[in-house]
């Protein structure tokens, strides 16, 4: 008998880059030991932080178009596939064709198979989170044609033979320096006998070298490929920002444009493209609008790409929206912002979490696409861990995603799905026990007070306890336990 699967389906295991091969705390620990990793994220998060703060401080009503994101957003994931149903129909009627994909292998031979018809062995392509997360590059790769990020940083990325980092600026991790090593390393300008590259690690000089390297790109491809920021249901409208121009090249160069969209994406109507084109350059680069903001609707003779093709992408979209707890992470626009104020992010850094999506928001989505908070061998299904639960994630998301509190249902959904009684669940039904029995918790106080004598007059216990202890001691700071409870220290101060 066969079985058949009712379920709705998640991401597949050994597709795309939505999981890393090591959970969070054992890829965090190699970070941590990276000096100029934590430098270089350091400095750029801070500067990112600086001139968000700037720009958000300048709009009076910006609490309030944070709340016409939210309720935006939430309306729209409600009436989702009614949404999807008008912009394909709309899509269809200007001239383009829509393909549904329902997994990263689905899209990613849709894409192959629509480079292949034109006859191109190459392709030049627009930062694309969405192609990122299905691993397109590696699927066209596998099928002879060439894919050639056009994004200064995606290009740093893919010619160093690296990961993203970081969902806006993907090569965050990497200095100047290092920078100007990869280009003259790779980029054939600099290559051969005789040849003076010339080239410091001044900004403007390494973004010369790449314009340089990309233009005869742009020039010569006859297939672009793109994500979508926006995708405007009623009028089938698909929309791209961007600070550096390439993509706006990409979008009216080449002969066939295949786009690339999570079906998220969409919003129902121009005036709610309106809000978050206000939020968005705002929150992510610290602009008040995006340099290059690109529109275009099917296709015009005579104008731009003769062929368009926009493919959907589910990829575990349809299971996390199941989720009424969890669905909100769907809400995100790719900002990044969570990611720039995150201490465990900003030390941490992207790669060790993983997915394409990194920080904050990659430790809900990608455990929700993927399907991982039961499963204890998944490396995802630590990710929900990796926050202090501080809030400054929820504090500067443009459309109010509670990422603490899905983080919190995530790790509850973990700790149910065990069916081994664990070290951490003995010790929680301990303490229970103790906080309902007044002298029972007395006694635990005045057990708890002996710690002082491990500490030795120090703030905090020694960092190797013995085990179970050890395990949080490791990576966490025991406070030494004070000389008098509360108890003890109202009666004194009351007299009673």
């Amino acid at each position: 008998m066969t079985a058949v699967f009712l379920g709705i389906p998640t991401a597949a295991t050994g597709v795309g880059h939505l999981r890393g091969d090591r959970s969070f705390p054992d890829a965090a620990r190699d970070s941590l030991r990276d000096g100029q990793l934590r430098a270089n994220l350091g400095h750029a998060t801070a500067t990112i932080r600086g001139k968000r703060a700037g720009v958000v401080g300048e709009v009076a009503d910006w609490a309030e178009l944070r709340e016409a994101g939210r309720a935006i957003k939430a309306a729209t994931m409600a009436r989702l596939d009614e949404h999807l149903i008008v912009l394909e129909e709309q899509v269809t009627a200007r001239g383009g064709t829509v393909h549904w994909a329902r997994d990263a292998d689905e899209a990613n031979a849709i894409v192959t198979r629509l480079v292949q018809a034109t006859g191109a062995d190459e392709a030049v392509k627009v930062k694309s989170m969405a192609t990122q997360e299905i691993g397109l590059n590696e699927a066209l790769e596998a099928a002879g044609i060439a894919a050639h990020e056009t994004d200064l940083a995606e290009l740093i990325v893919q010619l160093g033979k690296d990961k993203p980092s970081h969902i806006l600026v993907p090569a965050i991790h990497k200095n100047r320096a290092e920078i100007r090593e990869i280009f003259l390393r790779t980029m054939p300008q600099f290559q051969g006998p005789g040849v003076d590259p010339g080239l410091t690690d001044d900004p403007r000089q390494l973004a010369m070298a790449a314009r340089a390297h990309l233009r005869e790109r742009f020039l010569r491809a006859r297939v672009a490929i793109s994500g979508a920021n926006f995708a405007v249901a009623e009028t089938g409208t698909l929309s791209v920002v961007e600070s550096e121009g390439n993509g706006r090249m990409c979008l009216t160069l080449p002969q066939t444009l295949i786009t690339v969209m999570g079906i998220e994406k969409v919003v129902p109507t121009w005036r709610d493209l309106e809000v978050f084109l206000q939020l968005l350059p705002r929150s992510s680069t610290g602009e008040r609008m995006n340099p290059y903001t690109s529109l275009w609707a099917g296709v015009t003779p005579g104008d731009g790409p003769q062929e368009f093709h926009l493919v959907l992408l589910d990829n575990g979209r349809t299971a996390v929206l199941a989720d009424e707890a969890g669905r909100e992470a769907l809400h995100c626009i790719r900002c990044s912002a969570c990611l720039n104020v995150c201490p465990v992010y900003e030390r941490a850094g992207g790669h060790a979490y993983g997915s394409v999506y990194p920080g904050p928001i990659g430790a809900v989505l990608s455990p929700q696409l993927t399907g991982s908070a039961g499963d204890k061998h998944d490396p995802n299904a630590s990710l929900p861990y990796a926050s202090s639960l501080c809030g400054a994630c929820y504090d500067v998301c443009p459309v109010a995603i509670d990422i603490p509190s899905i983080l919190v249902h995530l790790r509850a959904e973990h700790v149910e799905a065990q069916t081994r009684t664990t070290p951490e669940a003995l010790a929680f039904r301990a303490l229970s026990k103790a906080m309902s029995s007044p002298r029972l918790w007395r006694l635990a106080q005045r057990a708890a007070g002996l710690g002082r004598l491990l500490a030795r007059g120090k703030p905090t216990l020694p960092a190797a306890l013995p085990p179970p202890a050890s395990k949080w001691t490791r990576t966490r700071d025991l406070p030494t336990p004070p000389r008098e409870t509360f108890t003890q220290a109202w009666a004194r101060e009351h007299g009673s």
